[in-house]
């Protein structure tokens, strides 16, 4: 046992569990949910060893799906029962060890009796019918508005095989599927491997795929329907891309297939290990509940970020790129290797954000990736981190219902950036070596953090125990700051102060940044040096910049290694506020930018003042991402004083329209860039709520107002059509209804339910909201959609009216589970920028004490913003 091993063992057996040096404390039978512990979890794994699944799926494209699985198993006693999971399922037949029994099943899994069982091999044998799903988890079902066909995909992240099929649901539980479908003449059947045949069956085919390799249930899929299919064979591997029919005018495959290629090179050359799964897959499905899904063999992504109605801008292009390489990360760490539990989840979406950055900045033309990262979600991370809810990276997860309770920006984001600062301090060579070593060694298996930390630490040739404590089980992040002094114009001492996160997260961590020094040019600002450093503790010297010349701005994270918050000397402070244009760098500038907005987050910077430095500079910027990152903080600020009014209205609406006038400005004045126009367009088009603004969206809605350069598209016909709703425009009501007869497809319907719930009607917004909480036969993500929409910050009057009820309804609706919830919490929890309401949402603290941790979370974060919302007004005022 390394030393990293026994002291993540005292971590784990002095906080969440009891250990003994020969076993676990008692540990409770199920429950009859859907979910099982950790324990639970470990228990079984402990007995059932060499799992295969024979599973056999009739589909006809109606409301059920009908089919049956063959588990084969090996238990290393029969002393006790055993569970098989199987949720919401009409069972026909059961046979355990080839003896048909009835069901001992309560919706959620089948008990087998311990005097059924062998203590060797096992068969079991189910033979089910169940409904589709339609909140895309399961098996999804989703019927097409345009011209009614059916489509199916799986989705089972974390635990929802147990929807599709019976199966032991914990990923440390790898297993080899063999799959038959039966399915309708004109579909298609995709899964992990590509079919060895397919029969013909009258009006049916059917399909019969080989053995996968082993696999944790989470990453097996299957989809089907009469989806469009485009080929690519020009690479190693054979890659497909399916969408539904009458959306496929809207998809690129070109891009998708330069990407895909582009990637799997890059993988197969920095892993050391070729793809694992032979043919490459990819799916755009509808419906879907997060951005996209690391099936192996056979990715899914959800529609509503890739298609589109015109051609694909840069920032559209990058963002295909990157979520392509991020899947793309996870057949190898994630697939081929499988942490053994939900704590390890993070490890899993780090790497791959740590690597699908890279493979993006050096595998295609978006060299700059790893500006957008730091600009986007390595920010989402630093916000989190600086919550009351932040917590280590590492964190225990008791129950599969638990399993996505902290899947947020410190999971994907500061974990990458962790990486990355390792990459740094440990040397690009010594990190990629240790990767290969842990791919390789624990390939087609599944592993623990200690496993990869030690692959690291043996090709570093150092202790990373301490290392491992302080960023991975230690929240929050710190603050660096430089401080020297200057005589005679030159530095006479240096040292990078480094301050923890708060009295109650004290950790001190190592890492490795660069130092700049900058001087005042006539023209911009002249890089003097730049030094690396390592530092550690409370302060460290920088004996290499004495004797310097003293500099007009320091910047103490240069070229963004380490994962810290920077605080400008205020010397530095100045010059970058006075001198934002005059930096060349582009990611230096990108960084000065930021600093100014965490300073009016932090109440230490006026929004006012920071809103006179963007129409000094903002029409300037020649940099599309930074023009991206600035656009985003006028967006937030826009909502900052809605939420702040009526003590500053007047203020809020001649500030938002210059805004508003400088965006269209811009997107006049960059025609010949369609990139910048569309980034600066957009960016108008949100921003416009005075009078003249809607009126001019109004013209181009009609044609009778152009833009040069400018088409207006159906997404953005449906972008300005909501705008116009949301502040009421004359006649917006009825543009929205001759617009939705025109557009019936399913994206056109979420618009039109956008469009609505977004008007300033009281009854409008009642009627959705009882939809909300109650309804159960409209689609989940068409009721996200309206959750969205609902409840803009400046209807603080209608949000205040129903503001009640919907805290007094949490702990009902906390009853529909986390999916629901994750969107519900994070979407209609009451905010109006006031003392009253953050005495609102702790009342609901205090009373509703039995809550979900994940919406007590929301309950804690949505107070925080109220807090700062209300620090930012009282600066200005």
């Amino acid at each position: 046992m390394t030393q990293l091993k026994a002291s993540l063992i005292a971590l784990i057996c002095g906080g969440l569990f009891a250990c003994s040096s020969t076993q676990q404390a008692h540990i409770p039978p199920r429950d009859g949910s859907h979910y099982i512990s950790q324990q639970q979890a470990a228990e079984r794994s402990a007995r059932v060893s060499d799992v295969s699944y024979e599973l056999d799926f009739q589909l006809t494209g109606g409301i059920e799906f009908g089919a049956s699985t063959k588990v084969s198993f090996n238990l290393s006693d029969n002393n006790s029962p055993l569970t098989l999971d199987l949720s919401q399922a009409k069972i026909k037949h059961l046979l355990v060890n080839g003896k048909p029994l009835y069901p001992n099943y309560n919706g959620a899994y089948i008990s087998i009796n311990a005097d059924l069982l062998n203590a060797g091999a096992n068969t079991l044998e189910v033979d089910f019918s169940r409904l589709h799903s339609t909140n895309g988890e399961g098996l999804h079902r989703f019927v097409d508005p345009i011209d009614n066909k059916v489509y199916l995909y799986s989705h089972f992240e974390p635990a929802a095989a147990q929807q599709m099929f019976a199966v032991f649901d914990q990923p440390d539980l790898k297993a080899n599927y063999k799959l038959s479908v039966t399915a309708p003449k004109d579909w298609q059947v995709i899964s992990t491997m590509r079919e060895t045949r397919v029969e013909s069956q009258g009006e049916l085919n059917r399909w019969t795929f080989p053995v996968t390799p082993k696999l944790s249930p989470y990453n097996f899929s299957m989809h089907a329907g009469p989806y469009h299919v485009w080929q690519d064979n020009s690479g190693k591997y054979p890659m497909r891309l399916f969408a539904r029919q009458s959306v496929a005018g809207q998809v690129t495959p070109s891009d998708w297939f330069r990407y895909t290629k582009q990637g799997l090179a890059f993988f197969d050359d920095y892993f050391g290990i070729p793809y694992p799964f032979k043919k490459y897959d990819q799916l755009l499905v509808p419906d879907f509940l997060y951005g996209a899904m690391e099936n192996a063999g056979a990715i899914t992504f959800t529609e509503d970020r890739f298609l589109y109605k015109a051609a694909m801008t840069s920032q559209q292009k990058q963002r295909l790129a990157g979520v392509i390489m991020h899947e793309m990360a996870h057949q190898w760490f994630g697939d081929l290797v499988t942490m053994k539990w939900w704590n390890g989840l993070w490890l899993n979406e780090s790497f791959a954000s740590f690597m699908g950055t890279l493979a993006t900045s050096q595998a295609t033309e978006f060299d700059y990736a790893w500006r957008s990262f730091y600009a986007g979600g390595k920010q989402s991370a630093y916000t989190q981190d600086s919550l009351v809810t932040t917590h280590p990276i590492e964190v225990p997860v008791a129950t599969t219902q638990n399993a996505f309770d902290n899947i947020d920006a410190i999971t994907y984001q500061k974990g990458a950036s962790t990486l990355k600062q390792l990459r740094h301090l440990l040397g690009e060579d010594v990190f990629r070596r240790g990767v290969q070593q842990y791919l390789q060694q624990y390939s087609y298996q599944n592993a623990e953090l200690s496993d990869f930390i030690d692959s690291l630490a043996k090709a570093a040739g150092r202790d990373l125990s301490q290392w491992t404590r302080d960023w991975l089980y230690s929240a929050g992040v710190n603050t660096l700051k430089a401080e020297f002094s200057c005589q005679n114009g030159r530095i006479d001492s240096f040292s990078l102060v480094q301050t923890p996160a708060s009295a109650e997260l004290p950790t001190l961590r190592e890492q490795k940044v660069q130092v700049a020094l900058f001087s005042q040019g006539r023209r911009e600002l002249q890089k003097q040096t730049s030094v690396a450093v390592t530092y550690k503790g409370q302060r460290t010297q920088v004996s290499e910049l004495v004797g310097q010349a003293c500099p007009a701005l320091v910047y103490p994270n240069y070229q963004d290694w380490g994962y810290v918050k920077v605080e400008l000397d205020a010397q530095s402070f100045e010059t970058a506020r006075q001198n934002l244009s005059k930096v060349v760098d582009p990611l230096l500038r990108s960084m000065l930018w930021q600093s100014l907005w965490d300073s009016v987050r932090d109440g230490k910077l006026g929004l006012d003042q920071y809103l006179s430095t963007v129409i000094v500079n903002a029409p300037q910027e020649t940099d599309y991402p930074l023009a991206g990152q600035i656009i985003a903080t006028l967006l937030d600020a826009k909502d900052y004083l809605n939420l702040m009014a009526p003590a500053r209205q007047h203020y809020a609406d001649k500030v938002i329209k210059a805004l508003a006038q400088m965006s269209l400005r811009r997107a006049m004045e960059t025609s010949d860039d369609s990139d910048f126009q569309r980034r600066w367009f957009n960016a108008y088009l949100s921003l416009a709520s005075d009078g003249d603004s809607l009126q001019h969206l109004a013209q181009l809605l009609h044609g009778d107002s152009q833009i040069k350069g400018l088409k207006i598209d159906q997404d953005t016909r449906w972008a300005i059509i909501t705008q116009l709703n949301r502040y009421d425009y004359p006649n917006s009501a009825a543009m929205l209804k001759q617009e939705a007869q025109a557009d019936q497809s399913d994206s056109g319907q979420k618009a039109a339910i956008a469009a609505e719930v977004v008007r300033p009607e009281a009854g409008i917004k009642r009627q959705w909201l009882e939809r909300i909480q109650t309804n159960t036969d409209i689609p989940f993500s068409k009721l996200r959609t309206a959750m969205a929409h609902l409840y803009p910050a400046e209807q603080k009057l209608l949000s205040a009216a129903t503001a009640e009820q919907r805290l007094d309804r949490l702990m009902t609706l906390d009853e529909k589970g986390p999916v629901f919830m994750r969107s519900y919490a994070n979407l209609l929890l009451p905010t109006d920028c006031s003392h009253a309401g953050i005495a609102a949402l702790s009342q609901a603290l205090e009373q509703q004490t039995e809550l979900s941790a994940l919406t007590r979370r929301a309950l804690l974060e949505t107070r925080q913003r109220e807090q700062r919302c209300v620090l930012i007004k009282n600066k200005m005022m």
